[in-house]
């Protein structure tokens, strides 16, 4: 069973900004601060104008990183979607547990309700705790879900008192909003029903019947056709309920703002899982054609829009002041993620990895290192940049920290409490592990990079992204070699050894 309601606990050793809140620490304890963690989908690190690229404008991004805390070494724990979920949310690293890789839009809750979450955490420490946007976790107990009722198990067992989600990715079925477990806007006379075994007779797909697209796949995407672009899996039924895809972005902002504007009168969580920058990529027409890039940099352009939409609904609403602002990506960066976009052709000589070897899916650094902001206002320091080693496998840890609330015993065994770099300052992390799609293992410590040897394809011909699998070991200095380009596995073999062991033993941890 999942533990039962804890109380708040004083946390004097949590540093300064933590024993700021914590009753006994300090002449009078401030009120414990909101809590936004914004989690952008296949950002780049080198996508934001504030890394550095000078070929897409983020002025909202930029605008955070003046008034906050930038990271240039900080890392999620997968170089996809699904488990970089898990483990932010659950503080355990994906690869322990069997189920956490991509996602089908019907699959069954990934997280058990019997886990302890970050929402559970932050629910305990007194906080509203909602989830909109983007989800990719799964609900109810299988793929036989009842997407005509409400879906159970769901978000209210893990911790989250609201959610207004997309059950997977836009370019998976079934195609709308779920809020509170149930579909948004559905007739009961037209019912739906998805499979991603076999297709539904009569039900156009983008293989048998492209004359019907509006956007074209370039690998894969060719099942069930909704608003004229063929996704992943099949659906029929549930017309009044799909959502359309250039109004995405508005209506999850929307409903993010809402629960901001409901909650402001005591502390919330709210995690928002953006829906851009994913394929298929249909900004709305405010920001198509306007970044030169085709689809992929509009909808950049989109990100930074809704972005600056939650950082002004702080500021009207007078809690900025009292809000620590996250904003993250899943994983690192695809340019053709199976749709012609022209994403590739109108690249020109926009970098969306950075300096960075490999992108989504891959065990290079442009898989797993991803752009990171943090502002709270009084307790992280303007416009600095922080280039201390960050994992978010440890974000659960370090706001249990800062909430002052324990964490149950055998819940988030993974994540660790790094509160002081969160706000800005040093670290005492030891190292950071990271999975690729293959499930290939990497470990970093200090300017060492160790990738174990592994069988699996080594270039994704379908995203042309190199995977960083190899029969051989690798071993990079990411100080001296942040390209990744000179395996030192061989000229190091005590370093790539010690490597290996630490990596060994936290697997068997």
């Amino acid at each position: 069973m999942k533990p039962s309601k804890l109380t708040g606990l004083p946390v004097c050793a949590f540093g300064a900004a933590a024993a700021a809140l914590a009753p006994g620490c300090g002449e009078k304890p401030a009120p414990r601060p909101n809590i936004i963690i914004i989690y952008a989908d296949d950002v780049g690190y080198g996508d934001f104008s504030c890394n550095g690229t000078s070929a897409v404008c983020t002025p909202n991004v930029e605008k955070l990183a003046a008034q906050g805390v930038r990271f240039t070494n900080a890392h999620t724990t997968s170089s996809t979607s699904t488990p970089a979920r898990y483990g932010l949310l659950t503080g355990q690293y994906p690869w322990r547990k069997q189920g956490t890789g991509i996602a089908a839009g019907d699959a069954g809750m990934i997280i058990a309700p019997d886990q302890y979450t970050l929402a559970d955490l932050l629910k305990d420490a007194g906080y509203a705790t909602g989830a909109v946007g983007k989800w990719h976790l799964g609900l109810g107990e299988t793929s036989r879900q009842d997407w005509n009722g409400t879906i159970s198990p769901g978000l209210p067992d893990i911790g989250f008192d609201y959610s207004f989600i997309m059950a997977a990715t836009a370019d998976r079925v079934p195609c709308v909003y779920i809020e509170n477990q149930r579909v948004v806007g559905l007739d009961p006379s037209d019912p739906i029903a998805v499979s991603y075994v076999k297709p539904f007779e009569g039900e156009p797909t983008g293989r048998e019947n492209p004359e019907l697209l509006v956007m074209t796949p370039s690998h894969g995407h060719d099942q069930a056709i909704v608003n004229g672009i063929s996704r992943i899996g099949y659906m029929k039924g549930g017309k009044s309920a799909l959502w359309k895809d250039e109004e995405i972005a508005d209506r999850i902002t929307d409903k993010a703002v809402q629960f901001i504007a409901d909650n402001r009168e005591h502390p919330f969580f709210l995690y928002f899982g953006t829906n851009d920058i994913h394929v298929p990529r249909v900004p709305h027409a405010r920001f198509a054609g306007k970044s030169g890039m085709g689809p992929r940099g509009d909808a950049i352009l989109s990100f930074d829009y809704c972005l600056g939409r939650i950082m002004r609904a702080l500021d009207s609403l007078g809690i900025a002041d009292n809000t620590l602002l996250i904003v993250s990506s899943d994983n690192g960066p695809v340019v053709d993620d199976g749709y012609n976009d022209r994403a590739v052709e109108l690249l020109g000589d926009h970098r969306p990895w950075g300096d960075f070897r490999g992108g989504k899916y891959s065990a290079f650094e442009a898989g797993t290192r991803v752009p990171m902001l943090v502002r709270w206002p009084g307790h992280t320091p303007e416009g600095a940049v922080s280039d201390v080693l960050f994992s978010h496998i440890d974000i659960y840890a370090s706001l249990g920290a800062l909430c002052g609330v324990s964490i149950p015993e055998g819940a988030a065994p993974d994540s660790r409490d790094h509160l002081s770099t969160l706000l800005g300052g040093g670290s005492d992390r030891e190292y950071v592990v990271e999975q690729n799609l293959s499930n290939t293992l990497s470990i970093i410590v200090g300017d060492w990079k160790y990738i174990e040897p592994s069988d699996k394809m080594r270039v994704n011909k379908q995203t042309n992204t190199e995977m960083g699998n190899d029969p051989m070991r690798q071993l990079y200095n990411l100080q001296e070699d942040i390209g990744e380009k000179r395996n030192l596995a061989e000229e190091y073999p005590e370093k790539a050894d010690e490597l290996r062991d630490l990596l060994e033993t936290v697997r068997n941890q």
